[in-house]
């Protein structure tokens, strides 16, 4: 079933590793609300079946008023059809989980949060610039269970230079006391034109290292299997059967339908973006226009994003797809680039799928790369 992703560009501060698209003003929320119902209605065409999931990521999209969510939740049940059991995600931030906030996301048709928890240090915090505190991580998942939402998952960060291996065994430690049933954590990566990027550049800041990274990245594979979760995407953990619809949909290249400002969208052939511009997104849309930019993916686009994306998960690459799906040339070639990794164990090959080996989890990227067709003569 196809998924909806709603981007919502709206954040109370800026984290300094940051570089979604989001403002820190809602002068003009009101308005981007009405905008984005007005690019569901324009997209009603964009599948033929139901929709399975509905995701609203940003940006933090908790910042809005109970009001404006049901407003774009009616709008999203009135253009399409949506299935009794979809997954319906909400990213927070700990510091938007009151208990007032939580009877308002109650009267929601949301039944998952995705929550911004990144450390469960202050100083990690105040590092980071984030809105909230230490406390507020843990109070925040404690209460939402108690109201009721116990299909959590909350994101962790690792890497960075204030995080030593002690303090990050603390932190998957709390994670998993807290009996949430999901975890995502990311290396950092410092991305162009983020205040981050800016502080190592001016030497203010160390760079993140990489053997700390990859060490780190050891600990929590090794720590999360221990208590019992699937590391079913290199940035994923679930306890089995909680995987995230929305995003193993990405990773296995079902169509979503993308909305709001700097959103994508992909139709299994090809992919739309949105403008990461708040001003040009109201101003098309105003003009009864969508904003999108299309992508037209050739046959050997297609390729590698199967490969990226399918290489990162549990289930890995299927040969037999690539053949159905990309014809036997792809398949020899993918065959043949193959043996440049047998003999240094990053892959698994079982009959005709293929799988990171956990040393392969380290290089995931690389990996992928070597594997790309980048001209299929």
């Amino acid at each position: 079933m196809s998924g909806i992703y709603i981007h919502i560009p709206f954040c109370k501060k800026a984290c300094h590793y940051c570089d979604f698209h989001f403002s820190t003003s809602l002068k003009y929320a009101d308005e981007m609300v009405e905008a984005i119902c007005k690019e569901i209605k324009m997209k009603k065409d964009r599948t033929n079946g139901q929709v399975g999931s509905i995701y609203l990521g940003g940006g933090t999209p908790s910042i809005l008023p109970e009001a404006a969510l049901q407003k774009i939740f009616d709008v999203i049940h009135h253009t399409f059809s949506v299935n009794a059991g979809a997954e319906i995600t909400i990213e927070t931030n700990p510091d938007d989980l009151t208990a007032q906030k939580l009877k308002e996301l109650k009267k929601l048709p949301v039944n998952r949060f995705s929550v911004g928890i990144q450390s469960f240090y202050d100083e990690d915090l105040i590092w980071m610039n984030r809105a909230h505190q230490a406390k507020d991580a843990e109070d925040c998942i404690k209460r939402s269970q108690d109201a009721g939402f116990e299909n959590l998952t909350l994101d962790l960060i690792y890497g960075y230079p204030l995080l030593t291996d002690h303090k990050w065994l603390n932190n998957i430690q709390k994670a998993t006391e807290l009996e949430v049933p999901h975890i995502s954590a990311y290396a950092l990566t410092v991305e162009p034109r983020t205040a981050l990027a800016h502080a190592i550049k001016n030497k203010k800041q160390s760079p993140p290292n990489d053997n700390q990274s990859a060490a780190q990245f050891i600990m929590l594979m090794k720590k999360l299997a221990d208590a019992g979760f699937e590391h079913y995407e290199i940035s994923n953990f679930a306890k089995p059967g909680h995987y995230a619809v929305h995003n193993t949909n990405y990773w296995k290249g079902v169509d979503y339908i993308g909305i709001g400002p700097s959103a994508h969208g992909f139709n299994g052939q090809n992919r739309y973006m949105n403008p990461a511009n708040n001003a040009l997104y109201l101003e098309t849309l105003g003009q009864n226009k969508l904003p999108e930019v299309v992508e037209e993916l050739s046959l050997n686009d297609r390729f590698n994003e199967y490969i990226m994306t399918s290489l990162r998960t549990m289930w890995g690459t299927d040969l037999q797809k690539i053949n159905y799906d990309f014809g036997v040339d792809f398949l020899e070639e993918t065959k043949h680039n193959l043996k440049n990794f047998e003999d240094k164990n990053w892959l698994l090959i079982e009959g005709d799928n293929i799988y990171l080996s956990q040393n392969g989890k380290l290089f995931a990227d690389h990996i992928a790369s070597e594997l790309f067709i980048v001209e299929n003569d």
